[in-house]
């Protein structure tokens, strides 16, 4: 059995690979990456590489040959994915790949507020009608996610927000890539979706007490609405589209769409509870 990676050199993709590793032999593994040069490390450990590059679909096809599961990992180039997607299901359709994994968004189809949703929702969409089996995994935030923001709390001790009481469940990179390879390497994969999220979740509030802790410094949570955030952030000179991301982003948390009223698929796949958002924050702000 062949497992493929796109996105194979990125902050996913890469732990994905490692994973995949301690469960199957290098040889079943292909990395696909769009600078090869940058897998030259696990062309060193026995991983095959290949040349893959979303924008060029004229050579995606043959470096899908003899693949049996492909993880798609989801670009990140928002507002070019669903060409970018279309064009990998198109190869793993030529290619008769099997089985494609998909790395989605938490609810995507219930999300109305989140604004990575909308491309996530079409390309599940065009993997419905893909003649392959599709897993669909639906990843929640990353706790990576808010580490900047946590440093930038604790160096001004606030935390300006328009999410409320609304929870995230978030768990870091590593925890999605466990699942991930879990699925990939299980002996019989079935087409299903997997909502995963952090076993725990937390709020704007939780937060605060968390950077409270590790850093020794006293944070405090400032609510504001939607466009008095907006106008906040639009003073510290950000661009318009970080600022529409940021604030649409607090309105989904608001909305729940980053929740999970069911958590514990994520924990289940990867045999252990998932990583506290504490934890993921305790190295960069150990006091």
């Amino acid at each position: 059995m062949t497992i493929a990676v796109t996105g194979a050199t990125g902050q996913l993709g890469r732990l994905v690979i490692d994973e995949l590793l301690a469960r199957a032999s290098a040889d079943q593994i292909v990395a696909l990456a769009r600078d090869t040069a940058k897998a030259a490390d696990l062309a060193e450990r026995g991983v095959e590489v290949r040349a893959f590059d979303y924008s060029q679909p004229e050579g995606l096809a043959a470096a899908l040959n003899g693949v049996d599961r492909l993880l798609l990992i989801s670009g990140n180039a928002i507002g070019q994915r669903v060409q970018q997607h279309t064009a990998v299901i198109e190869a793993a359709t030529v290619a008769r790949v099997p089985l494609v994994a998909y790395t989605s968004v938490l609810h995507a189809d219930t999300a109305k507020t989140l604004a990575v949703a909308p491309e996530h929702v079409a390309t599940e969409q065009l993997l419905a009608e893909a003649p392959f089996d599709v897993v669909l995994l639906r990843n929640g935030w990353y706790s990576e996610n808010v580490v900047e923001a946590a440093k930038q709390a604790a160096a001004t001790g606030v935390i300006l927000t328009s999410a409320g009481d609304g929870q995230q469940f978030t768990a870091p990179r590593a925890d999605y890539a466990a699942a991930a390879a879990a699925v990939l390497t299980a002996e019989t994969v079935e087409p299903a979706t997997y909502e995963l999220a952090g076993d725990e979740g937390w709020t704007q509030d939780d937060f605060a007490q968390i950077i409270s802790e590790l850093s020794g410094k006293a944070v405090a949570v400032q609510q504001v609405s939607a466009a008095e955030h907006q106008a906040a952030l639009a003073a510290t000179g950000l661009p318009e589209g970080v600022i529409g991301f940021l604030v649409s982003t607090d309105a989904a948390i608001a909305d729940g769409e980053l929740a999970d009223p069911a958590p514990g698929t994520l924990s289940r796949l990867i045999g252990r509870p998932t990583t506290p958002i504490r934890d993921t924050l305790a190295e960069s702000l150990q006091a």
